[in-house]
């Protein structure tokens, strides 16, 4: 399983036709484009842990993508409906980070270690 993970934060000075516009795109991109086996977008919740001062910026907002492989993410990544959606994206975001994983389940997490 492949993990596409975006952490962004909008501008504060973005209209609501702008906003309105980045949601069409993810909403579309997310329902149009099958390759994606599941998907969550969320809003950050602030635990009071240790770990919420770590973070060296803030980031509001979140969206986790799963695919079955890596040829499916790099097909969703050249989709129409992405390529809006990135338009979008850098448009609307002041930061962002984005990140893919290859994913294990709970048997293979020596694997991390061994680096096989």
């Amino acid at each position: 399983m492949i993990a596409h993970l975006v952490l962004f934060r909008p501008k504060n000075t973005l209209s609501e036709d702008q906003r309105a516009a980045f949601v069409r795109a993810l909403d579309t991109a997310l329902m149009d484009i099958p390759l994606i086996k599941r998907a969550h977008v969320g809003r950050r919740l602030v635990m009071g842990r240790q770990y919420d001062a770590m973070n060296a910026q803030e980031f509001p907002f979140c969206a986790v993508l799963e695919f079955e492989t890596r040829d499916d993410l790099l097909a969703y990544l050249e989709h129409p409906a992405h390529q809006e959606l990135g338009t979008q994206f850098y448009v609307t975001s002041e930061s962002a980070l984005a990140y893919d994983f290859e994913m294990l389940g709970p048997s293979r997490t020596g694997e991390l270690i061994s680096g096989r």
